[in-house]
């Protein structure tokens, strides 16, 4: 009954906005304002309660709604005993990093106590993205979605769907997650898997004490209905299936895409996908599921997540079909999936691929072991790009580069590896150490950047889904095995290929992409698996200042948290 209760109050909810947009001008930009508060709250999973992080008492937190061209104010106030951030995850925020998020890359934390207010412009974006807490491992239930709309009077390239729902691919873990970490770093380890996956925070009837924790979505027999699909997982690439349903995949980062149908989707952390669904076959209930990919010999949490969707009037006592995942080392399906996005390209939505690169960038991405003496084999795991692990400074780094602060960062990341070498040939397993800096790449305003993520056997092989703030890009090329700069490039896609903000490295093989560095700004690059990302697999890129104030990162705001 609550579940029917929460579908209608955001059915109102829904209502209510779309009809204040239908009643403001087309010229007039509307101003959206947000309440964050974080706040423990206990909550109840898989038999057992336990006190988490969240925004206003929810788990996942509220949606953020919006139009393109809106501006966004969301005031966020820190009652928890973390200090916290939230990242915008996949909005540009030109000019405004002070809006980005990522704590310690473009500001200190908000404190317990404090408060700070996220002012940004949906500037020439529309589609689903989401936000999450961008420190420690908080955004394990700290996230939620973003819908944006678009313009007033513009529809969707796309046949209008008769609803919408949002499904929010998420991970759950019995005991406490920061303690979980704190303890695996004090052995050097990574911490344990998560104990299940949820759909909307909800891990569905195959788990104990779950049946009520499973979320539905109602369809009526006929009609047309928008799936938008995040993956906020914190380590896990998934796939997604309905049983007996095909998907057309319409967008994915808020970009549209050639449509095209599928039986099952494959969506990394951090990336999001729309999918329009048909509600044609015969009624009934049936199984949304989602699992793991993972082609690497790593371990995840294999087990499956489910949700339901229900035929209008179909009693609850219908169990429901099961959907046929993949086998979760099925790169086959992966490889297909992916080869098979493409930007929409029309006049209305250009795909606006650099022909031209000013810069041609080679990073490889490698996990390794330092020595720690305090460690359970005497070694500490890590990772790092070019064989350099990121160091997290102690000042923001927009702040240390906007004030002149010396002794912060260096410009000195290099723009390919130190020793090149076979990257995907054998295990590696000796010489694993990294050298540790925070270390940025400094990139001129405007200049055209190629950049390809080498995935190397450091360790293992791995996929690894890569972030970069502040940008989209232009996924132009991907291969298995070693990078070729004397074959691969003939084969790239300048046409349309797949523009987002989130793209997976696969295992063992390569990634290219293209950008222009028009957002002047600190923009965080980073494996959007959190354990990764903990490890040091990030960087950062410091672009200039253009000419004109127009051009120049503008002045941060009064309440930026203090570091």
């Amino acid at each position: 009954m609550a579940m029917k209760f929460d579908s209608y109050l955001q059915l109102f909810f829904l209502g209510c906005f779309y009809f204040s947009w239908f009643l403001s001008s087309p010229a007039e930009a509307a101003v959206r304002k947000y309440q964050f508060d974080i706040r423990v709250k206990n909550v109840s999973r898989l038999c057992r309660a336990k006190p988490i992080v969240t925004v206003n008492g929810r788990f996942p937190g509220p949606t953020v709604y919006a139009r393109e061209g809106d501006r966004v104010l969301v005031n966020v106030t820190n009652s928890a005993q973390y200090n916290i951030s939230i990242h915008w995850h996949g909005l540009k925020q030109f000019r405004n990093g002070w809006a980005d998020g990522p704590a310690y890359i473009t500001q200190c934390p908000i404190k317990t106590g404090h408060s700070y207010t996220y002012d940004f412009n949906v500037t020439g974006q529309r589609g689903t993205l989401w936000w999450h807490a961008h420190i420690l491992w908080l955004r394990a239930t700290v996230y939620g979605a973003i819908v944006i709309m678009p313009k007033e009077g513009r529809m969707f390239p796309f046949p209008q769907p008769h609803g919408e729902t949002k499904i929010i691919l998420g991970e759950w873990w019995n005991s406490d997650v920061e303690t979980l970490v704190n303890e695996a770093n004090k052995l050097g380890l990574p911490p344990p898997t998560s104990d299940s996956h949820t759909i909307n925070g909800k891990p569905g009837p195959l788990f104990p004490c779950s049946s009520k924790h499973t979320f539905s979505m109602e369809v009526e027999a006929g009609k047309t209905y928008l799936l938008r699909i995040i993956n906020a997982a914190l380590n896990d690439e998934l796939f997604f299936a309905i049983a007996g349903h095909n998907m057309t995949v319409v967008e994915i980062d808020a970009v549209y895409t050639k449509p095209f149908t599928t039986r099952v989707i494959l969506i990394a952390p951090g990336q999001t996908t729309n999918v329009l669904i048909k509600a044609d076959q015969p009624r009934s209930r049936y199984f949304m599921a989602a699992r793991p990919f993972m082609d690497a010999p790593v371990p995840v949490d294999n087990k499956t997540v489910t949700a339901i969707l229900h035929y209008k009037g179909i009693p609850n006592t219908v169990l429901p079909s099961m959907p046929k995942l993949p086998a979760p080392n099925n790169t086959n399906v992966a490889l297909r999936y992916n080869n098979r996005l493409r930007s929409l390209n029309t006049p209305q939505f250009p795909a606006k691929v650099p022909l031209k690169v000013d810069r041609h960038l080679f990073y490889t991405v490698g996990l390794g072991a330092n020595p720690c003496s305090s460690c359970q084999n005497g070694t500490q795991l890590t990772a790092s790009l070019n064989n350099i692990t990121f160091v997290m400074p102690k000042v923001g780094l927009l702040q240390a580069h906007y004030f002149h602060i010396k002794g912060v960062f260096k410009t000195d990341f290099p723009d390919r590896p130190p020793v090149p070498f076979n990257y995907t040939g054998v295990p590696l397993t000796a010489n694993l150490g990294t050298s540790l800096g925070t270390r940025l790449s400094k990139v001129a305003f405007n200049s055209t950047i190629e950049l390809v993520l080498q995935d190397t056997n450091l360790l293992t092989v791995e996929s690894h889904p890569f972030h970069l703030h502040g940008f989209n890009f232009f996924v132009v090329g991907s291969g298995v095995g070693n990078f070729d700069p004397s074959k691969d490039p003939a084969k790239f896609n300048l046409v349309d290929p797949p523009e987002r903000n989130t793209v997976g490295v696969p295992t063992g093989g390569w990634t290219a992409i293209r950008f222009r560095a028009d957002n002047p700004g600190v923009w965080f690059m980073h494996c959007h698996l959190e354990l990764h990302t903990m490890w040091g697999l990030k960087m950062a890129f410091v672009v200039e200042n253009g000419k004109s104030p127009e051009e120049s990162i503008i002045p941060p705001p009064k309440d930026l948290p203090p570091c």
